[in-house]
């Protein structure tokens, strides 16, 4: 059985919307169990995230071009737990409410922070959608990511604000690491 954590923060709910969808793609994958973890409660599995997770994915809501300071107060307590994630998979994604909203700022970031934990990333594994004449909004990874997930949200509605090819974009990450796990044998 392989465990794959999401770890994440929200600030309206359009983060965990995406969460959720990452955990609903992880769950495809047979032999993996996926724990949904808000930064909020971060005290409670610092352990877990160190003895039983083998993929870790980070969801933030990128604001001001950056994670939002709950998730960046989890990355600066993470220090503790520093070198003990080492070979664990990682991934991620965020939301703005804009189109940019400088979304691939806030992925390079947290890819550096799974670098630092010595942690191996795992991007998205999707061409971009809606590039062309005959994309459309609808698209798979419609946004353009290749470094993880990458979903927009009006900043004037709630959850049901995120789009299902975000959401849908988000569950092929969480299935993609969750097969990467099933695949990588930590020693």
């Amino acid at each position: 059985m392989r465990n794959v954590a999401i770890v994440f923060h929200s600030g309206y709910g359009h983060t965990a919307a995406i969460a959720n969808a990452v955990a609903e793609g992880a769950a495809r994958v047979a032999g993996v169990t996926v724990n949904l973890i808000p930064v909020d409660r971060i005290g409670e599995y610092w352990n877990f995230l160190e003895e039983k997770t083998d993929a870790i994915i980070f969801g933030t809501p990128t604001y001001m071009g950056s994670a939002s300071a709950q998730f960046k107060s989890f990355m600066d307590a993470s220090s503790n737990v520093w070198g003990k994630w080492r070979d664990k998979l990682a991934a991620g994604f965020t939301v703005s409410a804009s189109q940019s909203g400088d979304k691939l700022a806030t992925l390079q970031q947290l890819a550096i922070f799974a670098a630092q934990h010595q942690m191996l990333w795992v991007s998205l594994g999707l061409m971009p959608g809606n590039n062309s004449t005959k994309g459309a909004a609808d698209d798979l990874n419609r946004l353009g990511s290749f470094l993880g997930a990458m979903a927009q949200a009006n900043a004037d509605q709630g959850a049901e604000g995120v789009t299902e090819s975000d959401k849908q974009t988000a569950r092929t990450l969480g299935e993609r690491v969750a097969v990467a796990a099933t695949r990588w044998a930590r020693t």
